[in-house]
């Protein structure tokens, strides 16, 4: 097992009581993962026992749970594991300080009880999901044969269902949310990548200063041999980047002190001790920001030492994940394209540059729950790209408030609505974008949910692959 300095699987007593706050996918897994190691665990939820109930079906019995708040009982425990999302300022963590009760995070216990070396770890406010997947697919091309790489993390997998299961050699690739690495406080991947970083779950986090803290944390740990990889166009990530002590690799735009640039619709890569470029067609996505995560995912593989070729061909069949301005299907002329996974303004805008080349022909569906940021950055593009506004859910009136004079905004309320009213809009070689800037919880589980809905209904209007 890993030398963990702050988890010790070897010292921890079976049998003791281990806490769990939180009972959402990843507080379910690691509750599972701590039963089966041979731990009393005392499950702890806010949510009602009705909402709970059928979530919890089939629990190991060693495993007791509470719902409606979190009770004395977890100061019982021997230690306790927070889920990410809760926010840090619970009263239930202040009195855990108090009892000096230890509080991990689900990813420490998950790469506690994990036998690889290797941990390969991706964060940023946006791109996270595709650096991952496309670095996920370069290592599994490029590890000889007897070496697994393995998914996990914040794209959907929760790691303590996965992490236990490695091998020595293995490569535990990890996306990692900014709630993750807030608890993380002896976390030491060998790679690491910070893609962009934008105000977002402010909300949660308080104030941009503790955000950035927390993703600061994939970096903190890290030592000798280890190297980070950091955006050298993002001034925010640029400054961060001063305190990773270890090896630093940028991308970004071409200047002497950055590892990889595009050129000539080439990517170009060159680490430090290489006395050749690597030169590689970029994966066929659309937009810069693919540029940059194809950069990122490969310093990391060369970082690890994978060679050029593994990279190419993962390149090369790349073809971008779900709900991130994923293609799905034309009807009647209109390109409809899933972008759920936009859930705050950046995102979103990310989106739109990425068709900005095709002028005024976009019908772009917004809103949901909203998060606290003004949509008012959004006016320029929209002005550059944007026949008409579809608004749905809670921020509605907010978004038209926000854009006001910038496009034309048909208040829709709900998603059925929104993608029937654009598609009678729509002309020919128009393109409708759901990519809503806002989180998905006021009318959907989240936001592979709500992808799944537009795509659902896209197909009912007859759309086509």
């Amino acid at each position: 097992m890993n030398d963990f300095h702050g988890f010790d699987p070897q010292s921890a007593r079976r049998g003791s009581l281990a806490g769990v706050l939180g009972l959402g996918r990843s507080g379910l897994s690691v509750a599972k993962l701590l039963a089966k190691k041979g731990f009393k665990v005392l499950g702890s939820d806010s949510r009602s026992r009705a909402d709970l109930k059928k979530s919890l079906k089939g629990l190991p019995k060693a495993m007791k749970w509470e719902w409606n708040g979190h009770s004395d009982r977890l100061l019982k425990c021997a230690f306790v594991v927070k889920s990410p999302g809760l926010k840090p300022d619970l009263d239930i963590l202040r009195r855990l300080a108090e009892k000096k009760i230890p509080v991990f995070s689900e990813l420490e216990i998950a790469l506690a009880y994990s036998k690889a070396k290797t941990v390969v770890a991706i964060t940023g406010t946006n791109g996270k999901s595709t650096t991952t997947a496309l670095t996920h697919d370069i290592f599994k091309a490029g590890l000889p044969r007897g070496r697994k790489t393995i998914l996990g993390g914040n794209i959907g997998m929760p790691i303590s269902s996965v992490a236990p299961a490695s091998k020595l050699k293995d490569v535990l690739i990890v996306e990692c949310s900014s709630y993750q690495l807030e608890d993380s406080r002896h976390f030491e991947p060998r790679a690491a990548a910070i893609l962009n970083v934008t105000a977002d779950h402010l909300d949660h986090h308080g104030s941009m200063d503790a955000y950035l803290a927390a993703k600061e944390r994939i970096f903190r740990e890290q030592g000798p041999g280890d190297a980070c990889v950091f955006n050298a166009d993002d001034p925010i990530v640029y400054k961060l980047s001063r305190a990773c002590p270890s090896t630093r690799l940028y991308f970004g735009a071409k200047a002497p002190h950055v590892h990889s640039w595009e050129e000539g619709g080439r990517l170009h890569f060159r680490l430090p001790g290489w006395k050749k470029t690597a030169v590689l067609a970029p994966p066929k996505l659309p937009g810069r920001h693919n540029l940059e995560n194809a950069m990122a995912a490969g310093l990391l593989a060369f970082s690890r030492g994978l060679q050029p070729a593994s990279v190419q061909n993962a390149f090369k069949a790349f073809k971008g994940v779900e709900h991130r301005i994923e293609p799905c299907g034309t009807t009647r002329g209109v390109a409809c394209f899933n972008d759920s996974k936009a859930t705050n303004v950046d995102s979103t805008l990310v989106a739109l540059k990425a068709f900005e080349p095709r002028g005024r022909r976009l019908l772009l569906i917004l809103g949901g729950l909203h998060k606290g940021a003004s949509y008012a950055p959004l006016k320029p593009w929209l002005e550059k790209t944007v026949k008409g506004v579809f608004t749905i859910g809670s921020a509605a009136r907010r978004i038209e408030g926000d854009l006001s004079g910038a496009a034309h905004v048909f208040p829709c309320g709900d998603l059925a609505t929104a993608v029937t009213t654009a598609l009678q809009i729509a002309e020919k070689g128009d393109v409708l974008l759901l990519s809503p800037a806002c989180a998905s919880f006021d009318q959907f589980a989240d936001f592979g949910d709500r992808g799944r809905r537009f795509k659902a209904l896209v197909k009912a209007a007859g759309g086509t692959m």
